[in-house]
């Protein structure tokens, strides 16, 4: 259990806070909200309370026997405001302190992630771009706002990201790695491709994109950037991730392969579907009189894995690749795997075990990881963000 300050600044979106609070709470986590003065305008601090199970203050008077403008800050294993207003991230800059918040933050020793949300005039505005780029060089992890609609009717880049996004992102902060993939270009396949039989069925399979996406938000977290090609993945976007959605393996192929030119880094996390059908009805197929089924005749798909490794030019490029497999009578999961990294050729393999319900849309996950120059490695089972983090230990080991 982490201790987490959570600071409100005075914007419309401080309603979405009160979801990223429960969030924390409900993982286990020990939250203290702080909020502005006009931040309480918004939400009050009967809803903080509430929700924290703790006292409300705002100022540097209030519970001055806890000094809590000192003990705050340094007692605090991550301190997270969101939304972050262009007031807020002026303080911040400046080293202003006439509130609790901002007094927490200059005595914070800890990871600091400030979650913007504002007009776009204002996160445009010259003076924000400055205090942005001089709080991000002195360690502060500033999140990219979303784009999408505002205040009233006004659309633009400076909306709060989603709860889950945010909260995915402190997470991965809490896991302290640290910025060791700084400036990195990454490539990131997640979800699971459909082939189409008719306008309405398709040949799929159970991939949640879960495990691609805590990739995606593990990198992110860690300085690198990321396209994130997702196929038919019903997940909402990582921050600060370009996702790039798809359907079938044909446009996963082609996004991916597309991406992978400029890309340090690919990870096919995705499931891509094994086959599709040689003939798509234009019409939905119908039953038959007499009862029979229709014979479909299957091709293969393309392996985009195989052909990542075989078209790349950099020899400096990292690539990842995953097997999901089941054991049978003759052969072990580890076996079948190995069979599969040999033919592959990738620089690593994680092996997914995913008979028995174990993967497939689960919050959590333990695979092998296979490598070209060292022993397996086994990750037992921990959150796939955890598993995302020992994959990039090991990406980290190879990238140059």
């Amino acid at each position: 259990m982490s201790s987490i300050v959570l600071g409100v600044s005075g914007g419309i979106a401080a309603y979405k806070a009160a979801l990223l609070l429960r969030l924390f709470t409900e993982a286990g986590h020990d939250v203290t909200v702080v909020p502005t003065e006009s931040a309480l305008e918004f939400v009050g601090a009967p809803t903080w309370e509430a929700l924290s199970g703790k006292p409300v203050h705002t100022g540097v008077f209030e519970n001055v026997p806890s000094v809590n403008h000192v003990r705050l800050g340094q007692n605090a294993d991550l301190v997270v405001i969101a939304p972050a207003t262009a007031n807020t991230l002026a303080k911040a800059t400046a080293g202003l302190a006439d509130d609790l918040l901002t007094n927490t933050l200059l005595t914070a020793k800890c990871p600091v992630v400030l979650a913007p949300a504002m007009h776009t005039e204002m996160w445009e505005n010259p003076a924000t771009v400055a205090n942005v780029e001089t709080l991000r060089s002195r360690g502060l992890f500033v999140i990219e706002p979303a784009v999408g609609r505002l205040t009233g009717a006004d659309t633009g880049a400076g909306r709060l990201p989603e709860p889950e996004a945010i909260f995915g992102y402190c997470l991965n902060v809490l896991e302290g790695r640290g910025r060791d993939l700084e400036g990195k270009r990454f490539v990131i396949t997640a979800g699971g491709t459909r082939e189409f039989l008719d306008p309405v069925r398709f040949l799929g399979n159970r991939s949640s994109g879960l495990q691609g996406y805590a990739l995606a938000s593990a990198a992110v977290a860690r300085g690198a950037y990321v396209t994130l090609v997702a196929a038919n993945v019903a997940l909402g976007d990582p921050v600060e991730v370009s996702v790039v959605p798809v359907v079938t393996t044909a446009e996963m192929r082609a996004e991916t392969l597309a991406a992978a030119k400029d890309a340090d880094v690919g990870i096919m996390a995705a499931a891509p579907a094994d086959f599709r059908p040689v003939q798509v009805s234009g019409a939905k197929i119908k039953k038959s009189e007499d009862g029979s089924a229709p014979s479909i005749e299957l091709t293969q798909n393309p392996d985009i894995l195989h052909e990542l490794v075989t078209s790349r030019t950099d020899s400096k490029q990292v690539i990842v690749g995953f097997a999901a497999e089941t054991g049978d009578a003759t052969t072990s999961v580890l076996e079948y795997a190995k069979s599969k990294f040999a033919r592959k050729g990738c620089d690593v393999l994680v092996v997914n075990d995913v008979g028995d319900e174990k993967v497939f849309g689960r919050t959590e996950n333990e695979v092998t990881i296979l490598t070209t120059d060292g022993d397996p490695v086994d990750i037992p089972r921990v959150t796939k963000s955890g598993v995302a983090h020992a994959i990039l230990d090991q990406i980290v080991q190879r990238v140059k």
